[in-house]
């Protein structure tokens, strides 16, 4: 197993939320280096493409997102080998990451610019996307999107969902997903629920 090192910033959750479950469940030892968020201006220019997470692998460099996600997944058993299925999750994780992305183009905004930005996600992308992504997980057959198993697809999706209902958004409704896509809010449950995931964040107070 190669020495890894993942550096993301330091909360729970985010872009490099899915990498750390993802060798948290398979038991892959890795180096959690956590970056305060203060200390980010000054360690920028230092990534590749100024942006984390950032994946040290035995010394080498590999960034974006799921990039990683995609690797750890095949280390850790949670990436399908099947040509199609895995490109189905990678269209799942490339689909959270895109309107994931239009919601944290949001969070610099002034107070009424951002509501403005975001009631008008609320009112239409994040449905559609809500929609487009629980089709998929049907489509899978209900319970996870592909090899009717847990893969990092799931995670991905997991971890957007759970920001989603969080409450932490102002301006988008809390239970956006539960009106939206009640299918996803229970995928939401049966990630939490997992036995590593449980634990990895019982261990953090979560």
């Amino acid at each position: 197993m190669p020495k890894l090192i993942l550096i993301y910033f330091d909360f729970d959750g985010g872009r490099g939320e899915a990498a750390r479950l993802t060798m948290h469940i398979a038991g892959i030892p890795f180096e959690d280096k956590r970056i305060p968020g203060k200390e980010w201006p000054a360690q920028r220019d230092k990534t590749p493409f100024q942006a984390m997470p950032v994946l040290e692998v035995d010394g080498k460099v590999i960034t974006q997102s799921n990039t990683i996600n995609r690797y750890l997944g095949k280390l850790a058993g949670l990436y399908p080998k099947d040509d199609w299925q895995a490109a189905l999750a990678d269209e799942l994780m490339d689909a959270v990451e895109d309107i994931s992305t239009k919601i944290g183009n949001t969070m610099a905004l002034e107070d009424e610019p951002k509501k403005k930005a975001r009631e008008a996600l609320a009112a239409g992308p994040i449905p559609r996307f809500l929609k487009q992504i629980e089709a998929r997980l049907k489509a899978g057959g209900g319970e996870w999107f592909v090899e009717k198993r847990l893969t990092v697809a799931d995670i991905k999706c997991f971890l957007w969902v759970r920001w989603l209902k969080s409450g932490a958004l102002d301006h988008i409704p809390a239970d956006i997903v539960d009106k939206q896509a009640p299918l996803l809010a229970k995928h939401l449950e049966r990630v939490k629920n997992h036995p590593k995931i449980a634990a990895y964040y019982a261990a953090r107070g979560k």
